[in-house]
């Protein structure tokens, strides 16, 4: 599935909720043999099905897909509240080629959305925008679901970053045990984001981040531009690709490590991902490297 996973061909399917459906229906396809278990975007793993065993826990899908009677097991209650903070200031916007870091992450939080939702996890969504936070509580069914991909869509990256004082609208959830999932380029001028972090953590969660980079970032490749502008400053500078790489290669992966050292210290889950990463492969990686730090 990978190929078709592509972000930039998922990126033809018009209707967001089709594209995560696709994603997992693609993904689960895969791992019908996993053994990763637990609660909050995990799987438990599936068994044949034995006479006595309540029908109510057959998954009908995979019955579907090998004509064979499956029951999916877990060993701990998933029905958890998942928030998913989405990072909606003006460098969301940079782009490679036609594919913006902000596609990427709705993509990813499309598909993250429908899987939660799936497990009968409750989803909220919450948007850090310039000016304020658009803030959607967590609910368990299909329209609320519907709602949360309407919302994606509708994102528009622009301004810096929230600023702390509109904080006070992520302490709105539940008392219940929540994962809470950001999704970033972690772009920051003052380490407002590490602030926003340390906000978070206050909320006893999980939190984990997810940070989004262009491939072009990456490698410093931008196909014979020379100048640059700072998408929520302004600023532009004047570069040599070719000379400046080495130095930025160098400067890049120092902030990469200061950025996972930070996370560490907050003991925050932390993946940084590529737009050019296939969805299903990220998701895989994902989900096993969790189980990896709960084994």
């Amino acid at each position: 599935m990978s190929e078709v996973l592509n972000p930039k061909i998922l990126m033809a399917i018009k209707q967001l909720s089709l594209a995560a459906k696709t994603t997992i229906d693609g993904f689960m396809s895969g791992i019908n043999k996993s053994t990763i278990k637990g609660a909050g975007l995990e799987f438990s793993q599936y068994r044949s099905y034995q006479p006595g065993d309540d029908l109510r826990s057959l998954d009908w899908k995979m019955f579907a897909r090998s004509d064979r009677y499956y029951i999916r097991e877990s060993e701990i209650e998933t029905n958890i509240s998942i928030r998913f903070l989405i990072d909606a200031s003006a460098s969301m916007n940079h782009s490679d080629g036609d594919f913006k870091k902000i596609d990427y992450a709705r993509y990813l939080t499309a598909s993250l959305a429908y899987l939660g939702n799936l497990q009968g996890d409750a989803i909220g969504l919450y948007v850090f925008k310039d000016g304020g936070i658009f803030s959607m509580s967590p609910k368990q069914d299909y329209q609320h679901l519907a709602r949360l991909f309407y919302q994606l869509e509708q994102i528009k990256p622009e301004g810096t970053f929230t600023k702390p004082v509109n904080y006070k609208e992520i302490y709105t959830g539940t008392k219940k045990r929540e994962l809470l999932i950001f999704v970033t380029d972690m772009y920051q001028q003052n380490e407002e984001l590490f602030q926003l972090l340390n906000t978070l953590n206050t909320l006893r969660h999980e939190v984990i981040v997810f940070h989004i980079m262009a491939k072009n970032e990456l490698e410093l490749d931008f196909k014979g531009y020379t100048s640059f502008e700072d998408l929520e400053t302004g600023e532009s500078i004047q570069i040599d690709q070719i000379v400046a790489r080495k130095v930025y290669q160098e400067q890049l992966q120092s902030h990469l490590e200061k950025v996972r050292t930070e996370m560490l210290d907050r003991h925050i889950y932390y993946r940084m991902l590529s737009t050019e990463q296939p969805l299903d492969q990220a998701l895989r990686d994902f989900l096993n490297q969790r189980k990896k730090l709960r084994d």
